[in-house]
Parts: C-alpha cells; sequence; structure tokens
C-alpha cells in the first residue's frame, strides 16, 4: 500500500474516532442530566426504553472505537491493510467500504459461511 493510502486511512480513522468519540461524551452528560419522574407509568416505560436504546447505540459504537484503535495500531505496526488470514493485501475498495477489517473479502467470505455452516 502506498504512503498517500496509508495516510488516507489514518485520518479517516482518526476523524471517525474522535467524532464517536464526542457522541459518547454527549451521551453520557445526557443521560446524567436526565432524572425526570413521569406520573404516568406508560411515560416513564417509553423514557426508560429510549435510555437503553441510546446505551445498545453506545455499546456498539464502543466496539467500533475499539476496532478503530486497533486499526490505527496496525497502520503504526506497518500491517494496515494486511489479511490477518492469509497475508494477502486487503483490496483498497474493501478497506474504504470497512477500513477497520483485518480480512480480505475471500477470507471473511469463507469465515461467514463457515459460521452459517456450524453456528
Amino acid at each position: 500500500m502506498e504512503e498517500k493510502d496509508i495516510q488516507f486511512f489514518k485520518k479517516l480513522l482518526n476523524d471517525r474516532l474522535q467524532e464517536l468519540l464526542s457522541q459518547a461524551n454527549g451521551t453520557v452528560s445526557g443521560l446524567k442530566g436526565n432524572e425526570d419522574h413521569y406520573a404516568d407509568p406508560t411515560d416513564q416505560a417509553a423514557a426508560e426504553a429510549d435510555i437503553n436504546f441510546q446505551l445498545r447505540i453506545r455499546d456498539r459504537e464502543n466496539r467500533l472505537i475499539k476496532k478503530i484503535q486497533t486499526a490505527l495500531d496496525r497502520i503504526e505496526n506497518g500491517v494496515f491493510g494486511i489479511c490477518e488470514t492469509c497475508g494477502d493485501e486487503i483490496s483498497i475498495e474493501r478497506l474504504k467500504a470497512r477500513p477497520v477489517t483485518t480480512q480480505c473479502i475471500d477470507c471473511k467470505s469463507k469465515e461467514e459461511r463457515q459460521e452459517r455452516l456450524f453456528g
């Protein structure tokens, strides 16, 4: 992979990381300040469902943050864009679609087929 491609992905990953971290901070602040008390149990249940939904989204984003940090580490270690399974280069198109990927499309497809077959 060329240096300009590495710099492109490094910037892309860092920008996405900063965006996710700022969203996470906003959610935590919003949850701390959200101590509303509802007279109607239906309103209380709806508010709790909204909070649970936000927490599930933040949990998924937290996992993505960890993947982004791992991808940035791979950039620093010089192994970004190399498939962990077969050792071949991951295509630029695949990395643009999923910059945190650790597998080429062939290896990922094989893995998904095996997961469907064996659960």
